[in-house]
């Protein structure tokens, strides 16, 4: 990061301004956009792994709320195809939508999916519909955003990730320290999945279908009878190349008891093998 050593400093100060105030300093708004393409370009991110370790880069949020004080609402409009008819929104002028060359070799199936500015869909990307992505995600090489699904402000997905129908990928802004959610290189995650609250999952997970993972549930490793929980010091992380399922676990107490309660946990049944990878194998002609 420190070819933008300047740029930081920069959006640091003007981070400080109150929003009544910043759009009235100079040089703010043209900081903020040279800031806003090297979101899309994807040379700088939310979060990246330095040394084997995520760490948060505060100051790319910081940025990013900096565009929210420049920001002024404004009407968009996209035309639909038929004669007067278009498609209107009404967001910060700061934050468009994304537009996209013809050559930069993302896929976005039409149908109503929408990518915010000051996002990055690498190329061989696929987005069917319909889909979104906020503004500071960053989506890495061959990843399949599927019908439904939400990729959060911030989140960080990795090569090759599969995001079913109908999954939810949380996003953070504030704390501008806070962990966003992290998927890594290889991870399936099936439909109806949500994750939340600044959960890593590891390279080659595969996330059942209806497993919801965030920072107040612990997960059960059935195969190294182990808990793994979010700390005051460090986020739910769900280990490489496991396999996740919804399951339960009985609750305490009499009452419990007498009417057979229990409470959803979800559980690490193996550990990713051949099987799990035939079964998890990509559709290449889809792409």
């Amino acid at each position: 990061m420190g070819a933008y050593d300047a740029l930081k400093e920069q959006i640091l100060g003007y981070a400080k301004y109150a929003a009544a105030d910043v759009g009235q300093v100079a040089g703010a708004r043209d900081a903020f956009m040279q800031f806003k393409e090297l979101l899309n370009s994807g040379h700088v991110r939310a979060a990246e792994k330095l040394d084997g370790v995520w760490q948060v880069n505060g100051w790319v949020k910081q940025g990013i709320l900096l565009g929210m004080k420049l920001g002024r609402l404004q009407a968009g409009r996209v035309e639909s195809g038929a004669e007067g008819s278009a498609f209107t929104f009404i967001d910060k002028d700061t934050y468009p939508l994304r537009q996209f060359a013809d050559d930069c070799g993302v896929r976005i199936v039409p149908g109503g999916s929408s990518v915010r500015d000051g996002s990055y869909l690498a190329p061989s990307v696929v987005m069917m519909p319909p889909a979104y992505v906020n503004v500071g995600a960053y989506v890495d090489e061959g990843s399949m955003i599927d019908s439904h699904a939400l990729v959060g402000s911030c989140a960080q997905v990795g090569r090759n990730v599969h995001l079913s129908a109908a999954v939810q990928v949380g996003g953070v802004l504030e704390p501008v320290g806070a962990m966003p959610v992290i998927i890594e290189d290889g991870v399936m995650v099936g439909g109806n999945c949500g994750i939340y609250e600044g959960t890593i999952v590891g390279e080659r997970s595969v996330i059942g279908t209806g497993v919801i993972l965030n920072g107040s549930t612990p997960v059960y490793d059935m195969v190294n009878n182990t808990i793994h929980r979010r700390t005051e010091d460090s986020p739910l992380v769900i280990p490489e190349g496991a396999v996740v399922v919804a399951g339960s676990r009985g609750l305490k107490g009499d009452f419990a008891t007498v009417h057979g309660l229990s409470i959803y946990t979800p559980i690490i049944i193996k550990y990713r093998d051949a099987r799990t990878d035939a079964a998890t194998a990509l559709e290449e002609a889809l792409r």
